[in-house]
């Protein structure tokens, strides 16, 4: 969820010369492949299965836990909406860019004392610590903070 957007990126400054600050384009693009295409995803995959959540990413074989998990999933499928819809709608950026910052940091640092973490485990915890900090700083640049 790095390379997507910074092709797009790339694309939209590069190709199709886009006027706005480069900067602009990140929270554009972070948003729609991150906050959009990988939470839609990932909730569809909770809610219709969230034994894979449970079991690959939290190391969970009893069912208890699988109501949550698909409540799980239809917030990532209402923020993951939002996401994708930003890119029809720019005014849905700002607001999307602020829940997925919380969202992935809050994610990421939970991950970090998960103990025996799997190369799954760790490399979602790494790319929502990362994509989290690239949030932070669009809601800085952009003044979306004040």
């Amino acid at each position: 969820m790095v390379v997507l957007p910074i092709t797009s990126i790339a694309l939209d400054h590069f190709v199709f010369q886009q006027s706005i600050p480069v900067f602009l384009l990140v929270g554009k693009w972070f948003v729609f492949w991150v906050a959009g295409v990988r939470l839609f995803l990932a909730g569809l995959r909770q809610f219709f299965q969230p034994r894979f959540t449970l079991e690959k990413l939290f190391g969970l074989t009893s069912d208890d836990a699988l109501p949550f998990v698909r409540e799980l999933g239809a917030a990532n499928l209402a923020t993951g909406t939002a996401g994708l819809l930003s890119l029809v709608k720019p005014n849905f950026v700002a607001p999307v860019t602020i829940v997925a910052a919380i969202f992935y940091g809050i994610a990421g640092i939970r991950h970090v004392t998960d103990k025996g973490k799997n190369l799954k485990q760790t490399t979602v915890m790494i790319t929502d610590i990362l994509v989290s900090l690239v949030f932070i700083v669009y809601i800085a640049y952009a003044g979306l903070g004040r």
